[in-house]
């Protein structure tokens, strides 16, 4: 992730990212799944089970710049949605959308953690928003169930542990003897929001590019036996499984599949 290490200093300062950027608005967007009712042996994270978010996110909020504009004249924004050098969940929290909790993600009190981040820069100046303050208190559900112990700290990931960290960035093999700590991940994981009790008033989203596709349904089921270059070239394009790769996803199935054949 040496990526993180670059930008810095647009990470820190807006206005070098953006010129003349003196406000940033900040949204949320509901991804939330109830969990499959099924018993695959494999499984996707639940972000990534529709379509790519990505154009889903950005085509969002360009109507809304679009809105600012006609409502308060020519407003020079760019849009963002995990794809720049941008401090998200650091914003989200200045805009009072939320802390962040100890499994790193963003809470919100009343939606829990299941959304995606976008942001608007933009020259507009608007009243500032109050951050949130932490309400994790003493709960360490999400650092007891990490199956690897990538929560080594509340609010510090270990990414070298982490499996949506693994399943999905990391490039070459995965150290041998963690397959029994998967729980059949073959991109992403979500236990550190599924146990997390703010969750408790998630409820699932109206967008329908993020229903679940047949084809990562059927991958969850049926793993190599489904997977070959051309169909993941063809089917998953325009998901969030084009991330990994071809490569990077058959890894990760016959990396579970060494503990299925246990």
């Amino acid at each position: 992730m040496a990526y993180m290490q670059r930008n810095i200093d647009k990470r820190l300062d807006p206005a070098l990212l953006v010129e003349h950027t003196k406000s940033i608005i900040t949204v949320l967007y509901n991804y939330y799944h109830e969990a499959p009712q099924h018993s695959a042996p494999y499984s996707v994270a639940r972000y990534a089970r529709g379509r790519d978010y990505h154009p889903v996110i950005r085509e969002k909020l360009n109507i809304l710049g679009k809105w600012i504009n006609a409502t308060f004249g020519t407003v020079n924004f760019r849009v963002f949605t995990d794809s720049a050098p941008v401090l998200e969940k650091v914003w989200a929290q200045e805009s009072g959308l939320g802390w962040i909790g100890k499994n790193t993600c963003l809470i919100h009190p009343k939606m829990g953690s299941w959304f995606f981040i976008g942001e608007i820069f933009c020259d507009l100046e608007l009243a500032v928003d109050l951050p949130m303050e932490n309400r994790c208190g003493t709960c360490t559900r999400c650092l007891d169930a990490c199956p690897t112990g990538a929560l080594v700290a509340p609010g510090k990931l270990d990414a070298r542990k982490c499996i949506a960290y693994l399943t999905i960035e990391h490039k070459g093999a995965i150290a041998p003897g963690m397959e029994t700590q998967f729980n059949g991940s073959i991109f992403g994981c979500d236990i550190c929001q599924q146990v997390c009790p703010w969750n408790r008033f998630a409820k699932p989203h109206q967008e329908p590019q993020f229903e679940t596709l047949p084809i990562i349904a059927r991958l969850e089921e049926k793993g190599l036996a489904l997977l070959d270059r051309a169909t993941f070239k063809n089917d998953f394009r325009n998901t969030s499984l084009e991330r990994c790769g071809y490569e990077g996803l058959t890894r990760n199935i016959q990396y579970v599949n060494q503990k299925i054949t246990k």
